[in-house]
């Protein structure tokens, strides 16, 4: 089964975390603060590899989890990092965040990669809040939560040609006598459900990739019929081989049917349409077949090239695939981007929290640093939790909650912790 969408879940791995210890050693009094270092969580990566075609193993399993750092230990020991996951996709996949329409990545070369959910840092041990002023800290951090993302993969099968035309105008037999693609073939419209991707080889090393798209219908490009789900791919084609059904079954017009399809494509994209296209004539050996070719030239014989063909009669194929290969080999080369390029990153400043009051009273108070410094305290530790204090009044969260309104005695609530402001 073929599939070239998915909506996936991450979660990376939390930071292992932080320890407390002291040096504790025969006739070594006030040995010092010895907590090591968590381990970094593992991040989840997307990794393009060729012998991929579908992402059908994403519609299987729609949830991946990373492994967590280990904890510190005493010696100053770091705990071992988790070991990332690289989750495997097919060549062409475009990543994006869900819910947004930025592009994260466009994974369109073997082994191309990108960080999509980033583990979690390790939390410090005491040793590492050592100083001049407390030389015997008992405060450690706890991990950094790793990063929680829904993605969404979508697939443009990679294709140096793409096969367009109404449905039944013989896409797939063409591609079955050009390539080893056996797709299923039979005399009654939308026979093809999902793209059909061959190799020709036409000798002497010249190969290409082509892909047989399910046949189009007026108002494809807003979904009508199997719509826009299939015009993507044709979006990374070198050319298209624009099939038309020279004669004229079940009272058909070959023109209008070549207007449609056309208006189809500028409709869905305008770089589709401007496109180089080649007319392949089809279906020369059945009757009204060359009148309709006739009329055919005269009208686009100027602004197209067309070839005359009988795919499924074993007529002779190659001057069309040749000239394929030359309009392929004059494209310009694509670009592959490095990872470190494929990544979008938009700059918007963050406030750190923001404070609402509900109609209760209380005060509501939420943001992503508040809600990483909580994870990251032991609530259990008392010198963890004054540690907790003084960066909350750091980051302004007292003013802010005074702005907002609160006065003393007030319930204040941020995530799953609730206290009682004190002015």
């Amino acid at each position: 089964m073929f599939y070239d969408r998915a909506k996936i879940f991450l979660k990376a791995g939390d930071g292992g975390n932080g320890l407390v210890s002291f040096r504790r050693e025969k006739y070594v009094p006030q040995g010092g603060p010895n907590g090591g270092d968590g381990g970094r969580g593992a991040s989840i990566y997307l990794i393009a590899d060729h012998n991929l075609r579908t992402l059908l193993d994403f519609k299987m399993k729609q949830h991946y989890k990373a492994a967590k750092g280990e904890n510190g230990q005493n010696s100053n020991k770091v705990g071992k990092s988790g070991k990332d996951l690289f989750l495997h996709v097919p060549l062409g996949t475009v990543v994006r965040y869900d819910g947004e329409e930025a592009v994260i990545a466009d994974l369109v070369s073997d082994g191309q990669k990108v960080c999509v959910a980033k583990g979690g840092r390790g939390g410090r041990g005491n040793a590492r809040f050592a100083s001049n002023r407390d030389k015997a800290p008992e405060v450690a951090e706890k991990g950094e939560p790793g990063e929680e993302v829904w993605v969404r993969l979508e697939l443009k099968v990679l294709a140096d040609v793409g096969l367009v035309g109404m449905p039944n105008a013989g896409k797939s037999t063409l591609i079955s006598r050009v390539s080893s693609a056996k797709p299923k073939i039979a005399d009654y419209p939308f026979t093809t459900l999902e793209p059909n991707l061959g190799i020709v080889d036409l000798g002497d090393e010249r190969t290409f990739c082509i892909a047989d798209v399910p046949g189009l219908i007026e108002n494809a490009h807003s979904g009508v019929g199997l719509g826009h789900h299939f015009l993507r791919h044709l979006e990374r084609t070198k050319v298209l081989i624009h099939l038309i059904d020279m004669s004229g079954q079940e009272g058909r017009d070959p023109l209008e049917d070549f207007g449609i399809i056309s208006e189809e494509l500028r409709k869905y994209k305008e770089e589709l349409w401007r496109k180089p296209r080649i007319i392949a004539a089809n279906k020369m050996d059945l009757p009204e077949s060359e009148e309709n070719l006739a009329r055919l030239k005269e009208k686009f014989g100027e602004e197209f090239e067309i070839f005359p063909i009988a795919a499924a009669a074993g007529g002779d194929l190659s001057p069309l695939l040749n000239r394929c290969y030359e309009i392929i080999q004059s494209a310009p080369v694509a670009e592959v981007r490095s990872e470190e390029e494929i990544k979008v990153t938009t700059f918007t400043p963050r406030e750190p929290f923001s404070v609402r009051k509900e109609d209760d009273g209380v005060f509501i108070v939420e943001g992503p640093e508040v809600k990483k410094w909580i994870a990251m305290t032991d609530f259990g530790n008392e010198a963890a939790v004054r540690r907790l204090q003084r960066i909350f009044k750091a980051m302004g969260l007292d003013r802010g909650l005074r702005d907002a309104g609160a006065r003393h005695g007030d319930t204040v609530i941020v995530y799953d912790l609730e206290f009682d402001f004190s002015d």
